[in-house]
């Protein structure tokens, strides 16, 4: 699972640099950037995102005071020029506080910082955009994802979701030890698998295709230990 990063500050230089370090480290993944405040709330009313690099001193709305107007807020770490607001960040429970120009040793160690706050704390649950609303997902409730061209189609226990995902974004996403690849265009909850019949997984009243060239792997993890026989 990669962790999707948020770059927000007014200099393009800054994000920049930013955005090249996130490209060098396999699990953070960049999600886009804003140049204000006020920006950076519209992007994430429309898509949340897991880290938040951000700078203070940015016109109409600081950092610090776009922090406090976020409900929910992601994993922060705080990039400025100016050393003389860490105090308030962390009072903000920030996870870090990077002086620009922000090195590589010095970001790796903070994006460190987040891949373990993560792991120590995984969310259960994460956020789509389905129609004109932002639903919120429990990882507990998802039976399996299916890819449709352009879109795809998550199925949950209590319904249908029709979302504009790729495919690929959506599997780089799910934690791997609870879901399994079984097919080019299928995501199945490990949990959910009801049975095994040939090449078909049942899971919920539904079916589900297994790969010829994947089913050996698949029935590896889903059995693992735990397939009793005589």
């Amino acid at each position: 699972m990669k962790l999707r990063c948020l770059v927000v500050d007014d200099e393009p230089l800054a994000r920049q640099g930013l955005r090249e370090h996130i490209a060098d480290v396999p699990f953070l993944e960049w999600a886009g950037e804003c140049d204000s405040a006020v920006a950076a709330a519209e992007f994430l009313h429309q898509q949340p995102v897991d880290l938040l690099f951000l700078d203070i001193r940015m016109p109409r709305l600081s950092g610090i005071e776009f922090l406090r107007t976020l409900p929910l807020k992601p994993l922060t770490i705080i990039t400025t020029a100016f050393p003389d607001h860490a105090l308030e960040g962390f009072e903000l429970d920030v996870l870090d506080y990077l002086l620009k120009p922000v090195s590589f040793e010095r970001f790796l160690k903070a994006a460190n910082k987040a891949k373990a706050k993560w792991k120590s704390d995984p969310p259960d649950h994460f956020y789509i955009k389905c129609e004109h609303k932002i639903e919120k997902i429990r990882l507990a409730d998802v039976l399996f994802v299916e890819a449709l061209q352009n879109y795809i189609a998550l199925h949950t226990t209590q319904r249908k979701y029709i979302a504009y995902l790729t495919f690929k974004s959506v599997e780089e996403y799910l934690p791997p030890e609870q879901f399994i690849k079984v097919h080019k265009s299928y995501i199945v909850a490990a949990a959910q698998i009801d049975s095994i019949e040939g090449h078909t997984i049942f899971v919920n009243g539904h079916e589900v295709p297994v790969s010829r060239t994947l089913r050996d792997e698949v029935m590896e993890k889903i059995l693992q230990n735990r397939y009793l026989k005589r």
